[in-house]
């Protein structure tokens, strides 16, 4: 009893030292992760393109985009009006804007003008490669047919229309909203639709930050719909998702663990008919999931949502430890000692925990920071269960369980009894062969799916109120896009207009709908002096005849002058990019840049709405054509990722049979650890084979399945070989174990 009690006390001091440790941690309130990006790996072979991910990726997380629809476009007004203004209000929006302000087009021109000669459109560059612009039919239709876009340029700035032309090239007016009343407007479904968007006051993936803000945007649409009957509000924005993602995960989690854990509570009572089992399971299992939590924050600082859903699943694992121990006392009986039993079960227990390790470890071969997460929470609760069940129950249970619930045994022994009696080792290797013949043309049969997008389960609900919102404001975005890179900033740009050129034919033949780059707005100073200088030789060459054309028009000769005056005095001046980023008009497009890095500077050329999905290859060739251009695609990098990993989990998983192979033969031999592997390889035959069967794709996740199915397997095989085949209290512990594990 000394010993037993010294056990204990070493479990109490471990403890007391966990409970310490997780109050000192969760105290200081323990992150929890919901961003998916933080389950995958680095995939991008050039670590900028890991970069522009997390840039583009913080830049869309941090905001939040509203529709308002209502009847006309005065109540939509105020209906935006007051949804701001309770949003504002709860502090959940670090800012939040709906109003448009009287619009300055010198916000627009007034970079440009200083460098008007500078800039072309693809039209007229052609034009003026040709034969140059015909003139006088183009000031004429300045005069009497003025360009209709928002911004036009006066006809003594830019008498020929060529900077008009170039502001219509531009990617200003890629959405379907115009101003209207104050706000940006859409007139669709018999509604008048105005635009609200918000910046958050924190990171979309922080639970308390998406919890208030997601609370504070229902008390506004309850607030907008009480006041505007019929009102119709839309939302999109990371933050929504992530929010949904956790009260989905959240839900789930509390599901199933208080299902799994009532049924669990019910079956040791009927099994040992005795509170005491249950509530020392309890604590074990408790004390097992306690520390695992305490010992993941420790080593990685957060909790990633998906370890707490996979976590839900330890209870079943976890619980196999006590049901073995209070099943090896109730077969005991009258005889049961603790100290005495404890070395009977130990080596079953202990040989099941280091499979266990075994499987739960190879989750950390895999380069994915959530699982290795997983690995961590799940190893270390196996093996805080196990040692409360070696250190402190015998201490607690060293009397022997006399209750009615032996007549449970008895049963279970005869059943035993009948089939070692009717069922020799030839019927049972016959079944065996017979489980595989069936199970192998479904194996065969197996199709494989890796694409990244089956992780992603988007709430129905706000799915389609983003694809709505799409539809009614014509933005559409996407996660691919090309990264370019220069040593200097021109040749970035250089690079970046070879790329345009080639996107401007997808464009053409509808491969996608548009794109955006830093060259669009800022040409190379390459570009800018051959435009400078098809000006000189097409223009400029002869002064006499420009100024007789903008007389014969009526314009003053002074117009002329001035013009020519202004020519002279820009030559050797151009636009660059941080000029430009300095401007109001480059507040929309910052995103793109990506400034200096160690290999020089590197920008982002995005992709809107990639209609063709199986031209993908297509620009991932296009990309290796061109100098200094990347395409990232990081759900593709991440599904061929994943076809790497599953190939080769294949190879694990055979590894990891020869390598509990070897374990079970140092123990028990090589007859015995062949018998005890077949129920494995049976269960991992007949799980695949469903798949192939049904015709449902498997992924790499469902290798890393099989490797717990195979621990698991071996377990049970394990403590009925450690229990004695006769023992019938040890098949009533593998059947409570089997349905706890369910």
């Amino acid at each position: 009893m000394r010993l037993l009690r010294r056990r204990a006390l070493v479990w109490l001091i471990f403890a007391l030292s966990v409970a310490v440790g997780g109050f000192d941690l969760f105290s200081r309130r323990v992150p929890l992760q919901t961003d998916l990006l933080a389950l995958l790996p680095p995939t991008e072979r050039n670590p900028l393109a890991e970069r522009a991910i997390e840039k583009l990726a913080q830049a869309n997380g941090s905001r939040a985009v509203f529709l308002v629809g209502t009847s006309s476009l005065e109540d939509t007004g105020k209906a935006l009006h007051l949804f701001a203004k309770i949003l504002r209000e709860s502090g959940s929006f670090r800012q939040i804007g709906f109003e448009i302000p009287p619009f300055n087009p010198r916000i627009v021109t007034g970079i440009y003008l200083e460098y008007r000669f500078n800039f072309l459109s693809e039209t007229d560059r052609k034009a003026f490669e040709a034969q140059g612009i015909d003139a006088r039919e183009r000031l004429r239709r300045k005069l009497y047919a003025p360009f209709r876009f928002e911004v036009s340029f006066p006809v003594e700035d830019d008498p020929f229309g060529v900077l008009d032309a170039w502001l219509s090239d531009l990617p200003l007016k890629n959405l379907k909203l115009e101003p209207e009343g104050g706000v940006l407007a859409a007139r669709s479904e018999g509604r008048v639709w105005g635009l609200a968007a918000g910046e958050l006051s924190g990171r979309a993936y922080d639970d308390a930050i998406s919890r208030r803000l997601v609370e504070s945007v229902r008390e506004a649409e309850r607030e907008v719909r009480e006041r505007f009957p019929g009102a119709e509000i839309l939302r999109a924005g990371t933050v929504f998702y992530a929010d949904a993602a956790r009260a989905d995960a959240e839900g789930e989690m509390d599901f199933i663990g208080s299902v799994s854990t009532v049924c669990i509570v019910l079956l040791l009572y009927l099994a040992f008919r005795s509170f005491a089992p249950l509530a020392l399971g309890i604590l074990s299992v408790g004390f097992g999931v306690l520390t695992a939590a305490v010992s993941s924050v420790f080593v990685f600082g957060e909790l990633h949502l998906i370890t707490l859903v996979f976590g839900a699943s330890l209870i079943g694992d976890a619980i196999d430890y006590p049901i073995q121990y209070f099943s090896a006392r109730l077969g005991a009986g009258d005889s049961w000692e603790a100290a005495s039993g404890l070395r009977r079960i130990a080596p079953g227990l202990t040989t099941a925990l280091v499979v266990g390790l075994l499987g739960y470890g190879a989750l950390m071969l895999l380069p994915f920071p959530a699982l290795a997460q997983i690995s961590v929470f799940s190893m270390t609760g196996l093996v805080a269960t196990w040692l409360t069940v070696l250190l402190l129950l015998p201490f607690l249970t060293n009397s022997p369980d006399t209750r009615a619930g032996i007549s449970v045994v008895e049963r279970f022994q005869k059943a035993l009894d009948w089939f070692f009696a009717n069922v020799g080792k030839k019927k049972c290797l016959g079944a065996a062969a017979a489980v595989f013949a069936v199970a192998l043309p479904g194996v065969f049969a197996v199709r494989w799916n890796d694409d990244v997008h089956l992780l992603v389960s988007r709430s129905p609900a706000l799915a389609e109120q983003e694809a709505r919102i799409r539809a009614l404001t014509g933005y559409s975005g996407g996660s691919q896009f090309f990264l370019v890179e220069g040593k200097t900033p021109e040749e970035l740009l250089v690079n970046e207009e070879r790329l345009s050129a080639r996107l401007s034919e997808l464009r053409a033949e509808g491969v996608i709908a548009g794109y955006q780059g830093i060259s669009s707005f800022v040409p190379s100073r390459e570009r800018q002096a051959q435009n400078r200088l098809f000006w000189k030789e097409k223009v400029f060459a002869d002064r006499e005849g420009f100024r007789r054309i903008l007389s014969d028009a009526g314009l003053y000769e002074s117009a002329a002058d001035r013009l020519s005056e202004v020519f002279d005095d820009s030559e050797g001046k151009f636009l660059g990019i941080d000029e430009w980023l300095k401007t109001p008009l480059s507040l929309p497009y910052r995103d793109l840049w990506l400034g200096e890095t160690p290999g020089g500077f590197a920008s982002i050329v995005s992709l809107q709405d990639i209609r063709d999905i199986g031209r993908v290859e297509a620009l991932t060739t296009l990309a290796g054509e061109l100098e200094g251009v990347d395409f990232v695609d990081k759900a593709g990098s991440v599904s061929r990722l994943f076809r790497l990993y599953r190939e080769t989990g294949r190879v694990w998983l055979f590894c990891a049979v020869g390598l509990i192979g070897v374990l079970l033969f140092a123990r028990y031999g090589a007859a015995q650890s062949v018998y005890l592997l077949m129920p494995a390889l049976l269960s991992m035959a007949l799980s695949a084979s469903a798949f192939g069967y049904f015709g449902i794709p498997m992924t790499l996740f469902n290798i890393l399945g099989l490797m717990l199915v195979l621990c698991v397997s071996v377990n049970y095989a394990i403590f009925l070989r450690e229990g004695g085949v006769k023992a019938g209290a040890t098949l009533l512990g593998v059947l409570l174990s089997a349905i706890t594990d369910l």
